[in-house]
């Protein structure tokens, strides 16, 4: 690897001393004239000089890191979230260190503990586990801190995701609207994120107020043991009442949907007859003919409010009380909730 040239060696190139040439890539400029800038900027560039920003952020006091902590680096809410939030860091001149905690949360510590050791300005966190004493540690130290998408209970701070209760109503309504009458509602395990426990009770507790009937089933085994749930369910009487009701799939998340959409072909099932809805608005929906009903989460502005509350939070000087900002989804209706015949 090429040695990389030093700030001395840019100052004997330039004639300058070595203070000029730390002035001149800290952005002090004004304190030099203007042949001693054009000087410098032609040996720096001659010798192919880069100045390491984190040292001389450090030594300010200041890292301009932004941390950012995901459950799942693989899963598709969380990495559109990422690149809203990389934007806004850019735009603020801030540069963006990611973790993936794979939903270890033993792996989370680990990261939180390399996050405090660089010195990040504020954290972006995707809980996996429960680090409410780690990250209440970093909070007492000052450090802004922004809950994305799940909850906390033990830890103060701002929350940054789906306003999940109007989403449950609009898919609710939706599937009502277009005559399904019975539902069978696909998750995750509900234990392991406060999203997944607040969409299923929504839907739980819809179904009365919409006359609606329905069951839940929990996806914690095989592809397998997931399509003869849906079989089961597709192929018994009715549920609550007589006769042959429209009957619909509603997926908790993206990769909820991506499952039950494998689990409907491999089952030989029309979408439309059998409505199919899911939270997350994921490309391929729209090529599955005729077209997967979603819920599109808005997640360039989640990113962009997380770290917007990061810097609300990092120039109060004094204690704020957290806030949860909400989005609404955007119903993309397409062919898997349009009953046919």
């Amino acid at each position: 690897m090429p040695r990389r040239a030093t700030i001395i060696e840019v100052a004997r190139e330039a004639g300058a001393s070595k203070t000029s040439v730390s002035r001149y890539f800290a952005g002090e400029r004004d304190k030099l004239s203007p042949a001693l800038c054009k000087r410098i900027a032609a040996a720096a560039l001659r010798l192919d000089y880069r100045p390491n920003q984190m040292a001389r952020g450090l030594k300010a006091g200041r890292s301009r890191l932004i941390g950012m902590l995901v459950a799942d680096i693989r899963n598709p809410f969380s990495v559109a979230v990422m690149h809203g939030v990389e934007r806004a860091c850019r735009e603020q001149g801030l540069a963006l260190l990611v973790c993936n905690t794979d939903n270890d949360p033993e792996l989370e510590r680990t990261h939180l503990a390399l996050m405090s050791s660089y010195q990040v300005e504020g954290l972006v966190i995707n809980a996996s586990g429960s680090p409410d004493a780690e990250l209440q540690a970093l909070t007492g130290q000052g450090l802004p801190l922004v809950l994305l998408d799940r909850e906390l209970s033990a830890v103060q701070a701002d929350l940054v995701g789906l306003d999940n209760t109007r989403a449950l109503d609009l898919a609710l309504d939706h599937l009502a609207e277009q005559g399904y009458a019975e539902l069978l509602y696909l998750s995750e395990p509900p234990e392991r994120a406060s999203p997944r426990r607040e969409r299923l009770a929504h839907f739980q507790a819809g179904l009365a107020t919409r006359r609606l009937s329905g069951e839940a089933y929990t996806m914690s085994g095989s592809d397998k043991e997931l399509q003869r749930a849906i079989k089961a369910f597709l192929t018994r009487s009715g549920l609550e009442r007589s006769g042959n009701t429209p009957r619909a799939l509603l997926c908790a998340n993206g990769a909820v949907t991506l499952a039950a959409t494998r689990a409907l072909q491999r089952l030989g099932v029309r979408l439309g007859e059998t409505g199919l809805m899911g939270i997350d608005e994921l490309d391929w929906c729209a090529l599955i003919a005729p077209g997967i009903t979603t819920l599109a989460q808005p997640t360039e502005a989640i990113g962009r409010q997380a770290v917007a509350s990061l810097l609300a939070n990092s120039v109060s000087q004094t204690a704020v009380e957290p806030r949860q900002h909400r989005f609404e989804p955007r119903l993309i209706a397409r062919g898997s909730t349009r009953l046919t015949g």
